[in-house]
């Protein structure tokens, strides 16, 4: 497993709000993608819109079934979500949509995984949500369970959360079907990952990144892992134009469309307000990755771009600046 660029589609709000031109247009992101070199093509695990990024009544998409038609629309890019909540799916039922999600696609899937955490859908759609220590018990009870049954064994376990007797997980390509672990959770998600995870993707500020890396291998100390057998990946919102001008009228719009408006903060509340945000030309957006994200040690960057990533020619505009970044 490498995926050094990734690209994450986590906006299905596209101009005219047509229902039946929603997934045409996902697939041609994906596509593009691809055919400019990314490693993954992800979509976010959720059933409402995130609050920064749109309202809860906006588009959104089951992720396992989009996964599915993206993987017979493209042929070579790996396919994940960032990532699965493990609150919305049985593992047993869960280790069996990524199989299948395996074989569909050629043995393309990850399995991106984490605990859990917008309120709001688990209140409204019926998901148990419980407190922050339930949901990460219920993670470890799950991994014990999806884990073994991605390897073809048949686990048994009767735990706080769930149970299984002798769960049987056929047809499989494969037995190492890769794990990625997303957030930024320095004792409990990052102890996982070091157990469990070929991947970590870093979900937290740019300005954060060297804290969380040094955790990170804390984590790996504590389990008695080597460091550099887990590869490491950042999430960015990437706001990108030809003009770079264009791009920053962008980055203003799309905020105030949330109720922020940069020109009335002072400049420490606006870096903090941006620290995840890459705004520019393709070059200015590739320095900017380089400088805050790369040169602290990260391997790779997964970005969205929810400004206009709809708009044929941006993903492969971004993913032809940002390769030659992360390629070895």
């Amino acid at each position: 497993m490498t995926i050094r660029l990734g690209y994450q589609i986590p906006n299905f709000t596209y101009p005219g709000r047509v229902p039946a031109e929603i997934v045409p247009t996902v697939i041609q992101q994906a596509r593009e993608a691809e055919a400019a070199g990314a490693d993954a093509v992800f979509v976010m695990d959720h059933f409402y819109q995130l609050p920064g990024i749109g309202d809860p009544d906006d588009p959104m998409l089951e992720a396992y079934t989009l996964l599915g038609a993206l993987a017979t629309a493209t042929e070579r890019v790996q396919l994940s979500t960032l990532v699965t909540g493990n609150t919305y799916r049985n593992p047993t039922l869960l280790a069996k949509a990524v199989t299948t999600l395996d074989l569909v696609s050629g043995g393309r899937a990850v399995l991106g995984l984490g605990a859990g955490w917008f309120e709001l859908e688990h209140q409204q759609l019926g998901f148990e949500f419980g407190t922050f220590t339930d949901r990460f018990h219920r993670l470890e009870e799950a991994l014990a369970i999806i884990l073994p049954m991605l390897r073809g064994e048949r686990p048994t376990v009767a735990g706080d959360w769930y149970r299984t007797e002798h769960a049987i997980n056929e047809p499989r390509l494969r037995d190492d079907l890769p794990l990625l672990i997303g957030g930024g959770g320095e004792k409990k998600t990052f102890r996982y990952a070091a157990r469990h995870a070929n991947h970590l993707n870093l979900i937290c500020n740019a300005s954060d990144v060297p804290r969380k890396l040094d955790a990170l291998a804390a984590r790996c100390d504590e389990e008695g892992r080597d460091r550099a057998t887990i590869e490491t990946s950042f999430l960015g919102f990437v706001i990108v134009d030809e003009d770079g001008d264009a791009a920053r009228r962008m980055h203003t719009g799309m905020l105030a469309s949330r109720g922020i408006d940069l020109d009335t903060m002072d400049d420490a509340t606006r870096r903090l307000a941006t620290d995840r945000h890459f705004v520019g030309s393709p070059d200015e957006v590739a320095e900017q990755v380089k400088t805050r994200v790369l040169d602290a040690g990260v391997d790779g960057f997964v970005f969205n771009l929810v400004a206009n990533g709809h708009v044929p020619g941006v993903v492969a505009m971004a993913c032809e600046a940002l390769g030659p970044l992360v390629r070895p």
